[in-house]
């Protein structure tokens, strides 16, 4: 297949497209799950295995999709079709871009909902809301916003809102603008919550539960957690790291910016995880809250805080804006498709992309409330897309593209695609991509079905 390049258009500078895939890859796994997920699975020795299978299934399997996205030079859907042909495969093999693409707008369906409930903590904290309220009262101001369909539905609209705007400005003027602000920014708000972190007592005692290993704590469940996450924390098997390769320069180095990206990824986990737990050991809050941990509990410790309502309103601010990156990359693979095989405009084509994944998250918004008793196969329509995503369609979707890389494509156009100059690096990448991620990435799928 001779030397192409996207319609849409290629990252301006390297550093766009990293900034682009890092803000992919950060969002609320990063600064809402990954620090419950350490709670719950005694810190250290779980932060530790997290980081053994980042470099050695995450990033292997992002430079194998980013490889098919660079190859293709068009929509995952698109992309694969092409590639598929390319090496005289079986058609079937174009499914996986079908799959990622769906995948996507599944998970942007309730992703918006979450993210919703982070812009309203944004103007809670701003107004104030929390000072000298107790326990419950905060607790019960999460659970009145989960029981208001209204409010749900309205900040999910918001949200999505934005996220569209940006999609619909195309690279140049939507994507790249946005994650030239949003990351930087993101970058900065979290220093500063850092900095005020590390003049804190308890910040000892962070560093202590995120760093000191205590394999005691690791039980198999927490292994395969810290599996399942390393791999989805990095936006895998959904598309949009593949959109994003699409447009990725041929000058640059594949390598060495998916590991800058991997490192970014992970570092902004870390310290989100100090930063929280700082504040959770400062108010002798408990570690292990689970997923309420941002929504009842920090807001408690931040109306104790000196410039709380600021600091607050920081911390939220952040997770809006990680969040807002990531929703841009689960739209594009739609839209990229939508605009390259029906040949509408992108501002139409990423109306109706939103319009579709707004209209499911209304399901699931109403699911926490309103249609709570209605459930497919025991869970709510928020619970189910969270677990068909999740537990089936980004590990399938991930071993896929492992398998498609390493056993179908040619030998040949991997190497010269992927250029790594080390021999013996690239022998234990394909390796990786051809059997060890497989392996790994088969083993949380099985898991979690048999769960």
């Amino acid at each position: 297949m001779s030397e192409q390049q996207s319609i849409h258009g290629v990252w301006t500078k390297r550093w766009t497209f990293v900034l682009a895939a890092t803000g992919s890859a950060v969002g609320l796994g990063n600064i809402w799950k990954f620090p419950y997920m350490a709670g719950e699975n005694g810190g250290g020795a779980f932060v530790l295995i997290y980081l053994v299978f980042i470099f050695s299934i995450g990033i292997p399997v992002m430079l194998a999709e980013i490889l098919l996205g660079r190859r293709g030079r068009a929509s995952p859907i698109n992309s694969m079709h092409k590639l598929a042909d390319e090496a005289g495969a079986t058609p079937f093999w174009g499914g996986i871009g079908w799959l990622g693409a769906l995948a996507g707008m599944l998970i942007l369906s309730f992703y918006s909902v979450v993210a919703g409930w982070a812009v309203s903590y944004v103007y809670l904290m701003a107004s104030d809301s929390f000072s000298g309220q107790s326990a419950d009262a905060v607790g019960a101001v999460f659970g009145d916003l989960l029981g208001d369909p209204w409010r749900l539905l309205g900040w999910h609209s918001v949200f999505m809102v934005m996220t569209i705007v940006v999609v619909a400005n195309g690279i140049h003027r939507g994507l790249e603008m946005a994650v030239q602000w949003l990351m930087p920014l993101l970058f900065i708000m979290l220093l500063v919550l850092l900095g005020y972190s590390a003049t804190q007592d308890a910040f000892g005692a962070s560093l202590d539960f995120m760093f000191k290993v205590d394999f005691s704590k690791l039980t198999q469940e927490a292994i395969l957690s810290a599996l399942g996450h390393s791999f989805f924390t990095l936006s895998l098997g959904m598309g949009a790291i593949m959109a994003y390769g699409a447009y990725m320069s041929r000058q640059q180095n594949l390598a060495t910016t998916v590991v800058t990206i991997g490192l970014l990824d992970t570092l902004v986990a870390i310290v989100a995880g100090i930063v929280i737990f700082t504040i959770v050991f400062n108010n002798g809050l408990e570690p292990g809250a689970g997923p309420s941990l941002m929504f009842k509990t920090l807001p408690i410790a931040f109306s104790k805080m000196p410039a709380g309502v600021y600091l607050g309103t920081m911390f939220f601010v952040l997770v809006v804006a990680a969040a807002w990156s990531s929703a841009i990359s689960l739209a594009e693979p739609a839209v990229a498709w939508a605009v390259e095989s029906t040949g509408v405009g992108r501002v139409k084509a990423a109306i109706f992309v939103g319009l579709i994944a707004w209209t499911l998250g209304i399901g699931c918004a109403l699911s926490l409330n309103i249609w709570s008793d209605f459930t497919i196969f025991g869970n709510s329509l928020f619970d189910f897309f969270d677990k068909l995503t999740t537990n089936i369609m980004l590990p399938l979707g991930g071993l896929t593209l492992c398998l498609f890389v390493g056993w179908v494509m040619d030998r040949a156009v991997v190497r010269n695609e992927v250029d790594i100059s080390h021999p013996t690096i690239y022998r234990v990448w394909y390796l990786f991509v051809r059997v060890l991620s497989p392996v790994g990435v088969a083993v949380v799928m099985i898991n979690k079905l048999f769960e």
